[in-house]
């Protein structure tokens, strides 16, 4: 059975970012302080040292509400007992990602254009990553920024599944995102960057749950 998800505050993972406090405080920090989703995220490490550090995070997180993701590596998600992966339209293909992990696993892939939207098959992906909103130096290589229009436009062409934002986005960014159809913010440097992660991502929520308590009202 496919473990429940809740888009709200979506934790990426920067090691960098995260400094000396490391990923694994920042991450307890960040999920304390109402982080819901967690993305293992590093592009230059080693499947070894991923592995070794997402199983770190598993255990970190036992006990805890937040769902533990896995961006890009299927093995690395596979290994380490995953809640889920999260790919990009150039990573793993979504059927054998199924395939691999099975109906439980949580399998979230990223969209930048309507027209990528409409092409997902709800019966394999869970959720849609769309991005980027804005311009991030988190991810060199992004595409060109959506803006709050382009975000939008993407969100209504696939109703049927739940959206996250990522993209340079902040708390005060909560409000334009829930109301321009998503369900959530997903965060690099807004929570890896911030002196006190938990403080961070309880001032993220508190946002999404004022915004979605507005957008409820209309």
């Amino acid at each position: 059975m496919k473990p429940s998800f809740d888009l709200s505050v979506y934790l990426v993972t920067d090691s960098q970012l995260c400094g000396t406090r490391g990923v694994i405080a920042t991450v307890a920090a960040a999920v304390a302080g109402g982080a819901t989703m967690v993305q293992l995220r590093d592009k230059t490490a080693s499947d070894a040292a991923l592995i070794e550090l997402g199983q770190a995070l598993k255990a970190a997180l036992v006990g805890q509400p937040a769902r533990l993701m896995v961006n890009d590596r299927l093995e690395v998600a596979a290994a380490i007992g995953a809640d889920g992966l999260h790919i990009g339209q150039s990573d793993a293909d979504p059927a054998a990602a199924r395939a691999r992990l099975g109906p439980q696993a949580i399998l979230g892939l990223s969209v930048e254009t309507p027209a990528m939207a409409r092409a997902v098959d709800p019966e394999l992906i869970d959720y849609l990553g769309v991005g980027p909103v804005f311009a991030t130096p988190t991810k060199a290589d992004h595409a060109t920024p959506l803006g709050w229009d382009g975000l939008r436009a993407i969100c209504a062409a696939a109703p049927e599944l739940p959206k996250v934002a990522i993209g340079g986005l902040k708390a005060e960014h909560a409000g334009a995102v829930i109301q321009a159809g998503a369900q959530g913010l997903a965060l690099v440097s807004a929570i890896c960057a911030a002196a006190d992660p938990q403080a961070a991502a309880a001032a993220i929520q508190a946002q999404v749950r004022e915004a979605r308590v507005r957008e409820a009202r209309i």
